[in-house]
């Protein structure tokens, strides 16, 4: 059943419009407007859905404007201060019309600001306004070409307005394709304000496409529109019974009288956080996200300053299953004024920050003329280091309290988003004390993710200089690293890092609150004065009584070691394998050989433990020289499987291995 309105009764004079007529204008759009309005409709637009957000933000920005110049001149409203915006669709005439009762335009306006397609109607109106009337006219809109993405789904475009205060034979119909000219023409219009009627393109009429479908639109207007501050309505539909028994449906669906409203008409960011309940910010989650639990936590604050913004941000319970796809879309709701723009604003949002959620409404953010991709610019990275900045502090506060619910938060956040946040370290270097104060480990001492950096200071022992860490590919395989041997004997606790990330991101952290950050798994292991004088000048006793053994081992080993040296950080085990500082790990290496990319060559040191029964073995006459070269290759290859790497031959190693069982 199709819906009349006033465009709708007059529709055919829209279009077959009498040429002769004498009131009938035609004009010719400015030259570049052609062009332009084929790049709008063709290729800036490629979502034809947007004409429904455009031109209800248009109608919302004639209301705003009528709304403003009322405060001056009540009379502006004509007895009908109720604003609104209503949508009304004819099957049978195939159009959708879009009304307004907002500020509405004259012959002028309607010329300037629907011939001129870089000409915003808005952007004149604020030139207008003086220095101290600016900040009470900031609600209005400032788009200058949404009102042609109409073109996207229609070949012709009808409008019929009256500008508020001016009498009723003032009103004018505007008329076009879309292509090179336009017509103008005065109508009697009894109401103020504009009804843009679409006379829809065949495709856009039928099938899966149309949008003759009171359904779709109210869905659209939900999508891009639900939180306009002004009501929008459509007629309201109910079901009348059939009194055919032979009607196989029992009935119909048939309009009625009645004008509904279609969208909340309140943006619940808008209103004070005080007024807010947890149920209501619950359930925009949900609404927002599709996902079926509550949020772990959200934030919600005005930012006032150069840019000014609403923020309200959410951080998930549970981690997307496309959380490491770097290349998913990802990121934040953005609107303007209330009026959705883009659904996942990723510029707004550091890329560690990628799982957070909500929406950021903004007055003067930059857009480009499509308003759906955001520029680069110094507000949009004002607003990112903000959202950054929130997101940080509400973590601190979890992970810093006292309560046992929140505590118990943080834990839930860092196990599924922990590693996550640890991209931080190495992206956001802004931020990265507060990145650093957030990060959990298992220590050498408790198995449990739970120290911190502080934690750890805390109980760090007397005359300790360094905070000392270790990588592994697991929990087990750090606990018995033979890298920890020393630092068991002499009860220093070492923090255990067994995430993938990890080696990456402690390229980028050297220090926590000015103490160093030592992997003793890199370098020379200097204890400091946790190292007794005894001890040292055994160590350097070993050097020298070691050194035809570690020759020995040079020759055997060749190019696989870069150097073999007496450990002074072996306890237990015969040997280990030793970087340099600044050199890729074993771990690292086979992470970044999964990732297919190339590796620079690096050789890691063998260390061996001089008082182990295995290297005193190397040290006897009765050694072969080629049992020697067995032995030294069986030790090095156990001290990489011990730190992590592959053997490149296993089956090599098996078969040295089984030797020496045999002999």
């Amino acid at each position: 059943m199709s819906e009349q309105t006033p465009v709708d009764n007059q529709k055919v004079d829209s279009i077959n419009v009498n040429k002769s007529s004498p009131e009938l204008k035609k004009h010719t759009f400015e030259a570049e407007v052609a062009q332009l309005l084929h790049l709008v409709t063709h290729s800036l637009y490629s979502n034809s859905d947007i004409f429904v957000r455009e031109l209800v933000s248009n109608a919302s920005d004639a209301c705003d404007k009528l709304r403003f110049e009322a405060t001056n001149d009540d009379s502006l409203y004509e007895d009908d201060g109720e604003l609104k915006i209503r949508i009304a669709v004819d099957e049978d005439a195939k159009t959708i019309t879009f009304t307004d009762n907002g500020i509405g335009m004259n012959e002028a306006d309607a010329i300037e600001n629907l011939g001129t397609i870089a000409k915003s109607g808005t952007k004149a109106f604020l030139d207008k306004l003086s220095e101290s009337q600016k900040q009470d006219g900031q609600l209005i809109g400032q788009f200058g070409v949404g009102f042609y993405s109409g073109f996207i789904v229609a070949d012709t475009i009808s409008v019929e307005t009256r500008k508020a205060g001016e009498p009723a034979d003032k009103g004018v119909r505007w008329v076009s394709d879309g292509t090179g000219s336009f017509t103008v023409e005065p109508i009697t219009k009894e109401t103020r304000g504009t009804a843009i009627t679409l006379h829809l393109k065949e495709q856009y009429s039928e099938g899966e496409d149309s949008y003759l479908d009171r359904g779709k639109i109210k869905q659209l207007v939900n999508k891009y529109s639900d939180h306009i501050s002004l009501p929008i309505q459509m007629r309201k539909e109910v079901w009348q019974e059939d009194d055919n028994d032979d009607a196989p449906a029992g009935g119909e669906m048939v309009l009625t009288d009645e004008w509904e409203t279609i969208n909340k008409a309140s943006a619940l960011w808008t209103r004070t956080a005080s007024e807010i309940e947890d149920e209501e910010y619950i359930d925009f989650y949900k609404n927002i996200t599709y996902d079926m639990d509550a949020p772990l936590a959200w934030t919600h604050n005005r930012v006032e300053g150069r840019v000014q913004y609403t923020q309200l941000l959410y951080i998930p319970k549970k981690a997307p299953v496309d959380l490491y796809t770097r290349d998913q879309q990802h990121g934040l709701k953005l609107y303007v004024k209330r009026v959705f723009i883009m659904d996942e604003a990723e510029q707004l949002l550091p890329m560690y920050l990628r799982f957070v959620k909500g929406v950021i409404d903004s007055a003067d953010l930059p857009l480009n003329v499509s308003r759906e991709l955001l520029q680069e610019s110094r507000d949009v990275k004002s607003i990112r280091d903000g959202n950054a900045r929130r997101i940080l502090t509400l973590l601190a506060s979890l992970a810093n309290s006292e309560d046992s619910d929140k505590q118990e938060k943080f834990a839930q956040f860092y196990a599924e988003f922990g590693d996550v946040i640890k991209e931080g370290v190495g992206e956001d270097m802004g931020n990265q004390e507060r990145i650093a104060k957030l990060l959990r480990y298992a220590t050498s001492t408790q198995d449990s993710v739970t120290t911190s950096f502080e934690d750890y200071k805390a109980r760090m022992k007397e005359g300790q200089k360094a905070i000392y860490y270790l990588t592994a590919d697991n929990l087990a395989a750090a606990k018995n690293s033979p890298q920890l041997e020393l630092f068991k004997k002499k009860g220093i606790e070492v923090i255990l890092m067994t995430s993938r990330v990890d080696e990456w991101a402690m390229n980028f952290l050297t220090s926590f609150d000015e103490t160093p950050l030592q992997n003793i798994a890199k370098g020379a292991v200097d204890l400091g004065d946790l190292q007794d004088e005894a001890e040292k000048a055994e160590a350097e006793k070993a050097q020298e009584t070691m050194k035809p053994v570690v020759d020995k081992l040079k020759a055997a080993l060749g190019e696989r070691a870069k150097d073999v040296k007496v450990s002074t950080r072996l306890v237990d085990s015969p040997a280990c394998l030793v970087v340099g500082e600044g050199e890729l790990s074993p771990q690292m290496i086979q992470m970044l050989k999964q990732m297919g990319q190339d590796v620079p060559e690096s050789k890691p040191t063998l260390e061996v433990n001089p008082d182990h029964p295995l290297i005193k073995k190397l040290e006897t006459s009765e050694q072969s020289d080629v049992d020697f070269d067995k032995l030294a290759q069986v030790i090095f290859d156990q001290a990489l499987l011990a730190d992590g790497g592959q053997l490149d031959d296993p089956a090599a190693y098996l078969k040295r291995v089984n030797e020496l069982l045999m002999r």
